[in-house]
């Protein structure tokens, strides 16, 4: 007896079909991509904060992995090279992510401390001595 009601095609849509041209590790990549380029650019994010890396190298490697998934990754007749320049370029995307955050993050950090400066001066100037 069939899991399936019988006049549907939900038999043909419960399943997934493998793709035409792909081999076993280059299915596991692309089920795994996601995690795996999180946790690249997670990495490489740490090294970034306790600066390890630099800003101008986190650049130039987005701008290298870019320029590698673009030029052959996407177009490659391999499935596995396609999946490996995807998650290179997508991980160094992320982790330049990284200390652009941290430029916005510091830049409203001394917004604030601007304005309570501003603040307590205004307190200071405007308040008489009794």
């Amino acid at each position: 007896m069939s899991p399936y009601q019988r006049g549907t095609v939900d038999a043909v849509f419960g399943s997934q079909a493998i793709e035409h041209g792909s081999s076993r590790p280059s299915r596991w990549l692309r089920g795994r991509r996601i995690r795996i380029t999180l946790w690249i650019a997670a990495v490489e994010g740490l090294l970034y904060l306790v600066h390890v890396l630099h800003w101008w190298e986190a650049v130039v490697l987005a701008v290298l992995a870019v320029g590698v998934w673009w030029l052959g990754g996407r177009t490659s007749r391999s499935d596995i090279v396609r999946q490996a320049t995807w998650i290179f370029a997508a991980s160094q995307l992320l982790v330049l992510c990284v200390p652009i955050a941290l430029a916005i993050l510091k830049a409203l950090a001394i917004g604030v401390v601007a304005i309570l400066a501003i603040v307590g001066l205004v307190l200071l100037f405007t308040r008489r001595p009794s």
